[in-house]
């Protein structure tokens, strides 16, 4: 296999939220099948666009068969303006290669790190196994509540003992991660209020204001990196009379992403009955009781050493406010205290009036040290003079999902992943996609022949 080459074509193939997986499965099985692997894809529908899982095995399932999985999400972020992707020509889909770095959208999350492992398990297609049998598995949506991966489970798809999960990690073992939980809040705008915004449209004179408020945006798993600014706006509205009416409130991309930028319009002069802003005071006010209240659990094996609320985003409707944000849950705070913050936030909300919604939740995951999975990649790390010692995730994979199967996971992959990951940067060293080849070649050699 011309592997660079292959590399260059995954990432040529767009599979961003906005598109689909379909063309880069197809490619994939192709290139499986000339390598005389067993090839399984699995077509499902997603918000209305046809996606698709693959499934490699150096042969067909057989029941009773134990696996290691060997998985990499092949969905990638928005790749944003395509002027800001300069060391690819202005085209993320543009692989390009410079002073041994592969520059590109999904290079290092983590398209390429499919590529390795598909290149280990062309070494074993024809061999046979005493323990347990490879598979390699490349799932949609990781992007968008890992949809491939739950689908797969629930469709009992695969049988592993353990896992390797694909995640940027300079080549380290990561063995823990925090959860994940996306809220939504909705809080109904007063119909004298809908009437005015009507009027007021229609007239020439106005007599509302218009306040901007920027910050710097990061990932929300890293919220200490960035400084929010729909947090800068709520905060000028704490200090702001009642009487206020709030006709626009915007701010934000992603409910996972800490927004840069923030904008309200209102009029202190109209003689509306309005009590939207009083109420999202006190909305606010109970999401920063709970993040206050998430510091008093701490594990320092995470940074940030404790779990997180960031609101991300917000927008103005005809008929409502829509407010957005996500948690990331440490792995020592227990079910019964999640609920409890949950509980805390939903009662406030109830009395706003507002609708208050958990729309996606993957529980946080910890493999113990002294897993044989675990032992044995230090072993392999340690032989091949690469670092081994364990180091954590504050965002979410799939490991979450399989973890709860009984599965002992590790996420490992190459790559850095501050400042480089979900950046018009994004790359990886050709070197250490070599490394990380070789490294699952062994694991494989070790957990199966």
């Amino acid at each position: 296999m011309n592997w660079i080459e292959t590399c260059r074509q995954v990432i040529a193939l767009d599979s961003s939220p906005s598109a689909s997986t379909v063309e880069v499965v197809d490619y994939l099985a192709q290139k499986a099948q000339e390598f005389a692997l067993h090839v399984e894809v699995v077509h499902e529908v997603q918000n209305g666009i046809t996606q698709a899982n693959i499934i490699i095995r150096p042969e067909s399932f057989k029941s009773g068969d134990q696996e290691l999985l060997l998985q990499a999400h092949l969905d990638t972020v928005d790749p944003g303006n395509f002027a800001l992707w300069k060391k690819n020509g202005f085209n993320p889909f543009d692989a390009t290669i410079a002073d041994g770095k592969i520059y590109g959208l999904g290079a290092a999350d983590v398209k390429l790190d499919f590529i390795c492992k598909l290149r280990a398990m062309q070494k074993f297609s024809k061999h046979q196994f005493k323990s347990l049998k490879p598979v390699l598995v490349g799932t949609f949506g990781e992007e968008t509540g890992m949809q491939g991966a739950l689908r797969l489970i629930r469709k009992n798809k695969i049988n592993a003992k353990f896992a390797l999960i694909a995640e940027t990690s300079d080549l380290q073992i990561i063995n823990a991660s925090k959860g994940f939980a996306v809220v939504e809040i909705r809080l109904p705008i007063h119909e004298e209020l809908q009437k005015y915004k009507i009027a007021r449209s229609h007239d020439e004179s106005t007599s509302t204001q218009t306040k901007i408020f920027s910050g710097r945006t990061a990932h929300s798993s890293s919220p200490q990196l960035g400084d929010n600014a729909l947090k800068k706006m709520f905060d000028y509205l704490q200090k702001m009379p009642e009487n206020l009416v709030l006709i626009e409130a915007d701010g934000g991309t992603r409910f996972n992403m800490i927004p840069s930028q923030a904008l309200i319009e209102f009029d202190l002069s109209a003689h509306v009955q309005d009590t939207s802003l009083k109420k999202l005071n006190q909305i606010y006010q109970v999401l920063q009781e709970v993040e206050e209240d998430m510091k008093l659990i701490q594990d320092r094996e995470f940074q940030p050493n404790h779990s997180t609320l960031s609101i991300g985003i917000l927008r103005t409707f005809e008929d409502s406010f829509l407010l957005g944000g996500s948690c990331r849950i440490l792995p020592n705070v227990t079910q019964e205290q999640y609920e409890k913050w949950m509980i805390k936030i939903q009662k406030v909300c109830e009395e706003c009036g507002a609708q208050f919604r958990i729309t996606d939740y993957k529980r946080p995951f910890r493999t113990p040290e002294s897993s044989i999975l675990i032992k044995t990649a230090q072993s392999i790390l340690t032989k091949m003079n690469l670092n081994p010692k364990l180091t954590t995730l504050a965002s979410t994979n799939e490991a979450s999902l399989f973890s709860r199967l009984n599965i002992d996971c590790i996420c490992i992959g190459a790559g850095m992943r501050e400042d480089n990951v979900h950046t018009t940067q994004e790359h990886v060293k050709i070197e250490d996609l070599e490394k990380v080849t070789s490294f699952y070649e062994q694991m494989i050699e070790r957990f199966c022949l």
